[in-house]
């Protein structure tokens, strides 16, 4: 399909997946001039006219879903004997990829895509649409961030050419007991498969297993999901009974459709330890009587304490000493009963030496005063451009802390912070990557700041690797700021020894357009073509190849018959793999000469009728009898004798009798 156009619209670039219905496509849109994916339903599902009737209609019902939380599909038709679907194109992992490579999830992640998965079904829902194979495959975490469901609609129309009966649908691992027992499914089967998911996000593993997939619809249809807390710490009470609810083997014990369960949801997303009451009791149970709240004290007990605090010790300074000093009658007052009489007293020099005195006394306590004032004032202004709001501050390292945490650490520092998006080939995408001005420098306290989150590596181009010599395609790749990991597979083909056939990403995905700054690129190299061994002796022919290092396994020989090619000699190799490899095991064809050919028994024919019949069998015949006697002859025999094996086209001459 690479290389193809489909309704002269959709020019299919690249292969992006395979599956067990379709092949997903990048293909570039000609009308639109965007990248969309275009799935491809393999040839046996294409050949069938009820499937394809039955999907067209499906195709259309999801194309008229409208969500956020749901792939949208563009368009559909059939070209090029194949059946397929337009649908947006997503750079994305699935929700499988992501529970292979954290093995579970935390709480927080599992609430928040199950809140985005409940909101794309609820739309479904409301429309009437029902998924049927909701499974992690399924969801995709799109680079931006987004969550979506994709797969809408194909669901019931593959259901549908399955069998004529109730044949089991969709993924086991996800059956609601409904589609195990009587193959029914609605609103509450898709909210059967999300419980089981939500089950494998919090424990990593699925509620049910079994070497064979009967054994796990048994479980399905026969067993109660247990509650995740059971193989998770991080699962909590009212997510267990979340769980439980939407896993009740009673499809009427569920919620009727993903609008009742997301707004159950939404409380335990809120706030996931608090208790909330059960969503469902099984028969004969009792709600349990809930357990007194704890109380809290608060200021009460600080009243009460404070009630019986000892005042402090007061402690006085010299001056308010000197003024209750003055305040008390001296010894003299109280011997007198407290009364002074006012003496006049003359201006000699020695009074005014002991006022001059007194005046220097005041005006050195003045000095003192204010040398203390300027001290406290030097004081407080050390403090406030050291310590304090006026200080200078300096800017710390916040690579690779979480933009929350990044944040909050430089506010604590009376900054600013500013937020925007660069790449970093050392720090995770969401992660804190830099900071402006640099770490260690020192700034005012409410200077502004910039704080880099980092988005991953930049997405660069990919540049045409295809076709370059090994050499010049590693070359390439570290001139275009890649990084070459390996020459993962040597295979032969048409293209020259050492050519590179396909550039692949660590998961073995071919390249897309743009690629990760110093990703890792893999390389497919060819061997060269096949050596050509025809006219060869066996013996050749195995040696040749054994210097290309293909085996030759005489089990896979085979013999024909080859008017060019002596007898034992070799024809071509006959290739048991596709591709052939270097170590391959491979056969040879074997000429057995040419074909050889029983001449028949013309004798007593007529020689006209004889040379007609010798001619009929493949062979070329003459005879010495001239044209104009040939009616009056009667054939006798032939050279090369007749029951004689001779190749198809050889000359054989006709012995007459001319009766006159």
């Amino acid at each position: 399909m690479l290389g193809r156009t489909l309704n002269e619209r959709y020019v299919i670039r690249s292969r992006i997946a395979r599956g067990g219905m379709a092949m997903v496509y990048l293909a570039t849109d000609l009308r639109l001039e965007r990248k969309v994916a275009v799935k491809v339903m393999h040839d046996h599902l294409a050949e069938d006219e009820n499937f394809t009737r039955r999907f067209d209609r499906e195709a259309r019902s999801a194309a008229r879903l409208a969500h956020a939380n749901l792939v949208n599909v563009f368009d559909q038709g059939h070209d090029l004997g194949r059946t397929y679907l337009v649908m947006e194109y997503l750079p994305n992992i699935t929700l499988r990829q992501l529970l292979k490579k954290q093995k579970r999830l935390t709480l927080d992640q599992a609430l928040e895509i199950s809140e985005a998965v409940l909101g794309g079904l609820a739309a479904a829902h409301h429309a009437g649409i029902v998924h049927r194979d909701l499974k992690p495959e399924n969801v995709l975490l799109v680079d931006d961030g987004r969550i979506k469901i994709g797969d809408f609609g194909l669901a019931r129309a593959v259901s549908a050419n399955t069998t004529t009966g109730q044949a089991l649908l969709g993924t086991i691992a996800y059956l609601s007991p409904e589609l195990v027992t009587r193959g029914i499914a609605d609103e509450r089967s898709d909210l059967y498969a999300f419980g089981i998911m939500l089950y494998e996000m919090l424990t990593g593993v699925q509620p049910f297993t079994g070497e064979q997939p009967m054994q796990i619809a048994y479980q399905h249809a026969h067993s109660d999901v247990p509650p995740p807390s059971e193989h998770s710490q991080v699962s909590t009470p009212a997510v267990d009974e979340f769980v439980m609810w939407l896993t009740r083997r009673d499809a009427d014990l569920r919620p009727i459709d993903a609008s009742e369960a997301l707004d159950r949801l939404e409380p335990i997303r809120d706030d996931p330890y608090a208790a909330i009451a059960p969503l469902f009791l099984r028969e004969g149970e009792e709600p349990e009587e809930p357990l007194a709240a704890t109380t809290v004290l608060g200021n009460e007990l600080d009243d009460v304490a404070t009630t019986h605090i000892t005042p402090s010790t007061a402690v006085l300074d010299p001056l308010q000493s000197a003024s209750i000093a003055n305040a008390l009658p001296s010894e003299n007052d109280r011997a007198s009963g407290g009364s002074t009489t006012a003496t006049s007293r003359s201006t000699s020099p020695v009074e005014r030496a002991q006022n001059s005195g007194t005046r220097r006394s005041k005006r050195g306590r003045w000095i003192a005063g204010a040398l203390i004032l300027l001290l406290l004032i030097a004081g407080g202004l050390g403090y406030w451009f050291g310590q304090g709001p006026g200080s200078k501050v300096t800017i710390p390292e916040i690579s690779g802390l979480t933009m929350e945490t990044a944040t909050a650490e430089l506010e604590q520092l009376d900054l600013f912070v500013e937020t925007t998006v660069c790449s970093s080939l050392t720090v995770e995408a969401g992660l804190a990557a830099e900071i402006t001005p640099a770490p260690g420098t020192r700034v005012d306290r409410n200077t502004t700041t910039t704080v880099c989150e980092s988005s991953g590596p930049e997405m660069l181009d990919v540049p045409t690797i295809v076709g370059l010599s090994l050499e010049d395609a590693v070359q390439l790749i570290t001139d275009s700021r890649f990084q070459f990991g390996e020459v993962v597979d040597t295979r032969f083909s048409e293209a020259e020894a050492d050519a590179v056939l396909a550039a692949l990403d660590e998961s073995d995905a071919p390249l897309g357009e743009t690629f990760p700054e110093q990703g890792i690129i893999n390389l497919v190299v060819s061997a060269g073509s096949i050596p050509s061994v025809f006219g060869m002796s066996e013996t050749e022919a195995t040696n040749t190849l054994a210097a290309r290092e293909l085996v030759v396994d005489e089990s896979l020989n085979t013999q024909v018959h080859n008017d060019e090619v002596p007898i034992g000699a070799a024809i071509a190799v006959l290739p048991s793999t596709d591709p052939v490899r270097p170590g391959d095991a491979v056969g040879l064809q074997l000429s057995l000469g040419p074909e050889l050919f029983e001449i028949p028994d013309v004798s007593g024919m007529g020689l006209q009728e004889a040379m007609d019949t010798l001619s009929a069998a493949g062979f070329n015949p003459t005879t010495l009898v001239p044209d104009r006697l040939r009616e009056f002859a009667e054939a006798s025999g032939t050279r090369p004798g007749a029951g004689e094996r001779v190749p198809k086209g050889s000359d054989v001459r006709v012995t007459a009798q001319v009766s006159l």
